[in-house]
């Protein structure tokens, strides 16, 4: 039965899965096929059983056996079958049997949906938690030529595979009452594949809408909703601006991550990647072919003026993309946890580029009072065998000296620790910098903006002045007063 919750300011009856499946059913002009693989047919369960299916589904299947799938579907190239690939040519196959087999001249208001998942529940030695794909191809509008898509991949973290089997049916009735119920409310729908789900018991990763009723949203938004909402921990998006799987994307890869704000994205920042890639792609095993490399942007960063801006997060990352970057954003504030996420997806190299004071906040130990190990713990997961620093150089305000790791000043503490990393070669300087970019700062290049101020342009990479002018970027943006970038470093 419905039941009363709390959502945005207000309450709010949130129907239960047998009202949204009824609601469907007894819509005469839904209509659409149900295929899944590996979790058993638990989405389609509950529309039979709320009554009135026989309006509703045209078919409901599922292909266990690989080569009955693939004699269906066709073979996958790297021979998995839980992929976003499998998951497409289910619902491109599904919805081509349903416009060749029923006949629309008699049934001209139908809206045509198929629904699919092909997903892993968790195995008997319960090392592998389970994951899935979960798709909609669906129609709003009678003979909608191109069809609107919800995509989702999805991490359970229950122990058992009957419960991971029902949370997966109610996802499935979630999106599919979301995708006709709730499309025009993109944001909200994310929130409402959670319902009657606790959300301890299943991650969102990733999603991606498309379509012509979704021809306004941006991925990028969506991903960022994943974050906001607590569904995930980092979500990742491509230069094209849709949203990727990170698992899929990092799987057995070396992986090179730039942290910043990128607002704007600078010279220096380019120079730091630049110049620790060309160090990077020359460390043991790593090869170019098998190495991602990755802008990362912490959700603290975004919330440093305050609520997250939309529009400036879509700032920085259009200007990203522009130059055909991969972004990733997190929840990390520290950097052992982003190696440790790193660490659940590859075993091979990883490098951290960072400059002067990152490496200093490294040391401190005030960031690892929570955890039981103190600053050990967090080192022992952050310099972990193939993980290095690449360090780009400061300059000193006051004396106009180079600082390097060398000279670098850390907390008299902990002396001895950073000793032992940069002599175990856990630490190494960036050294053919462009020592022009010392004095390059982004905060002071948004003021140079947000006053109409000539010279900031030529700080930037090529092309970004450009973009920035002419889509007008961030004149809008309040630059908070000027701190000293160089606090952390004088003793």
């Amino acid at each position: 039965m419905s039941r009363i919750v709390f959502r945005e300011s207000e309450y709010e009856v949130v129907p239960s899965i047998q009202d949204k499946t009824l609601r469907i059913n007894l819509n005469k002009d839904i209509y659409g096929s149900f295929a899944e693989i590996g979790a058993g047919q638990e989405t389609a369960r509950h529309f039979f059983r709320a009554g009135g299916a026989s309006g509703t589904i045209a078919k409901a299947m599922s292909a266990y056996d690989k080569s009955f799938s693939d004699a269906i579907y066709g073979t996958e190239n790297d021979g998995r079958y839980v992929t976003e690939s499998r998951l497409r040519k289910m619902l491109s196959h599904e919805t081509n049997l349903l416009e060749q087999r029923i006949d629309k001249s008699q049934n001209s208001d139908y809206l045509f949906f198929t629904y699919a998942n092909t997903v892993a529940t968790i195995d008997f030695s319960k090392r592998y938690k389970g994951h899935g794909w979960l798709g909609i191809k669906f129609q709003l509008e009678p003979n909608q030529k191109v069809y609107n898509e919800i995509i989702l991949h999805v991490r359970f973290k229950q122990n058992e595979a009957r419960l991971q089997q029902e949370t997966c049916g109610i996802v499935g009735v979630n999106l599919i009452y979301g995708a006709f119920y709730k499309h025009y409310e993109p944001k909200k729908l994310l929130k409402y594949l959670y319902d009657h789900i606790d959300k301890d018991t299943l991650e969102i990763d990733m999603i991606n809408f498309s379509g012509p009723h979704f021809e306004q949203v941006d991925n990028r938004l969506m991903s960022l909703q994943l974050i906001k909402n607590n569904m995930t921990e980092a979500v990742m998006f491509g230069p094209d601006g849709n949203n990727l799987l990170p698992a899929a994307l990092l799987y057995k890869k070396n992986i090179l991550a730039l942290r910043g704000s990128f607002r704007p994205v600078t010279l220096v920042n380019i120079d730091m990647l630049n110049k620790s890639s060309n160090i990077f792609m020359n460390e043991e095993k790593v090869n170019q072919k098998n190495t991602e490399v990755i802008f990362e942007i912490t959700l603290d960063n975004l919330k440093a003026h305050g609520d997250i801006d939309e529009i400036d997060f879509l700032a920085r990352a259009e200007l990203l993309s522009s130059l055909g970057h991969t972004v990733m954003i997190s929840k990390f504030q520290e950097y052992y946890k982003l190696v440790e996420y790193f660490h659940k997806y590859t075993k091979n190299r990883i490098g951290l580029t960072m400059g002067l004071n990152n490496l200093i906040d490294v040391f401190d130990e005030k960031y690892y009072r929570h955890l039981s190990g103190g600053i050990l713990e967090a080192f022992g997961k952050l310099f972990f065998k193939n993980v290095k620093v690449y360090l780009y150089p400061m300059k000193d305000p006051s004396t106009g000296d180079i600082l390097n790791s060398d000279n670098i000043k850390v907390h008299p503490r902990m002396k001895d620790l950073y000793k032992f990393f940069k002599k175990n070669g856990k630490v190494k300087d960036i050294e053919d910098y462009d020592e022009n970019n010392l004095n390059i700062f982004s905060r002071k290049i948004l003021q140079k903006i947000a006053d109409n101020e000539p010279g900031w342009e030529k700080m930037l990479p090529e092309g970004i002045a450009d973009i920035i002018k002419e889509r007008n970027l961030f004149k809008n943006i309040k630059v908070s007063e000027e701190t000293f970038p160089y606090k952390n470093i004088l003793s």
